[in-house]
This record gives structure tokens, C-alpha cells and sequence, in this order.
């Protein structure tokens, strides 16, 4: 740190304090050479890390926005909220490890799609539903096959016979009324 007066870059910190909101600290200085006090305040880099979306649109990384994605696509399923939990911290990691502080979010979508596939097929499907955004039934249907293929299939095929009878109840007309 230079002195502001004489411009010497040696000094010795003589009180340190936190502010009053605790978002920075300020700290006392007194120059070794011309023995001048002056104030200094710290404050953490507070640079946030982005997500880019699909359409070009940068946001600011929220964890709980994935988290609340997570407990979405489990929701009624037999998935320890700490798995989630461990699925959120390897996806901030996965935003915080990059150089230029930012991910798109298909990385970040395959990554946590990736471990759900392993953790609950259900949920997997229900993820997929939403963030892969399917264009039909039919984009649907194949994407369920693939996890059928899948050595693990027994939870596949109980979301493809669910997926099948909502499709059944969507399909039926309402009957007409004798009026």
C-alpha cells in the first residue's frame, strides 16, 4: 500500500476494524518513512459468476434457482435432499472453476441431468421435460426410449408407462352433454 503522502509502499497496520454493516474492514496505516497515518478499507471482490442462457442472456449463478429445480424434478421421490444438495455444490464448482467466471447453461443442464440420470430416473425425466424443452410427444417418447435402452431401466420404464397414461388422459374428449 503507498503512502498518500509521501508515496513510500511500506507501512504497518495500527488498528484494524470491521463496519458497522461488516462489508468491509477498515484499517489504520502509518507510513515507515514519513510516519503519516492513513485509512484504508478492504472489501471482498464481489464479481459475480454468470450463467449464459440459451438465447444469449447472461444471469448471475443463483444456487437455490438450481436447487429449487432439483427438489422439483424430485419431488414424491425416494432422493436424500443431501444428493441434491451435492448435485448443486458440483454444479457451482463446475460455474466457479471457469476462467472467465461464466457457463452456458447447457453445460450446466447436461452436468446435473448426467447425475440424475444415475440417482432417479423419474426425477431424470422431469428434469429433462423442462430443461431439455421438448418440441413434442415424440422428442418425448424418444428420449424415454434411450432411457430404457439403459442397463437400469426398471424406474424407466415406471416413468414411460406414467408419461403414457398422462398422454391417455390428455388425448380423451369430454363426453357430450344430451343438450
Amino acid at each position: 500500500m503507498k503512502c498518500p503522502f509521501c508515496n513510500f509502499d511500506q507501512d504497518k497496520v495500527v488498528d484494524s476494524r470491521e463496519s458497522k454493516e461488516g462489508e468491509s474492514i477498515r484499517r489504520r496505516r502509518e507510513c515507515l518513512r514519513c510516519e503519516k497515518r492513513f485509512t484504508t478499507y478492504e472489501r471482498i471482490d464481489e464479481i459475480p459468476y454468470m450463467v449464459v442462457k440459451k438465447d444469449g442472456r447472461r444471469e448471475k449463478f443463483e444456487r437455490q434457482k438450481v436447487l429449487s429445480g432439483l427438489l422439483r424434478a424430485c419431488e414424491k421421490r425416494p432422493v436424500p435432499i443431501g444428493q441434491l444438495e451435492q448435485i448443486v455444490n458440483e454444479a457451482e464448482s463446475f460455474v466457479i472453476d471457469s476462467a472467465e467466471r461464466e457457463r452456458r447453461t447447457a453445460e450446466l443442464g447436461e452436468l446435473i441431468m448426467n447425475r440424475l440420470r444415475n440417482l432417479d430416473k423419474v426425477a431424470y425425466v422431469r428434469f429433462a421435460s423442462v430443461y431439455l424443452d421438448f418440441k413434442d410427444v415424440h422428442e418425448f417418447m424418444s428420449e424415454l426410449q434411450d432411457l430404457l435402452r439403459s442397463k437400469d431401466a426398471s424406474a424407466a420404464r415406471a416413468a414411460l408407462a406414467a408419461a403414457q397414461k398422462s398422454a391417455a388422459v390428455k388425448t380423451k374428449k369430454p363426453a357430450k352433454s344430451g343438450h
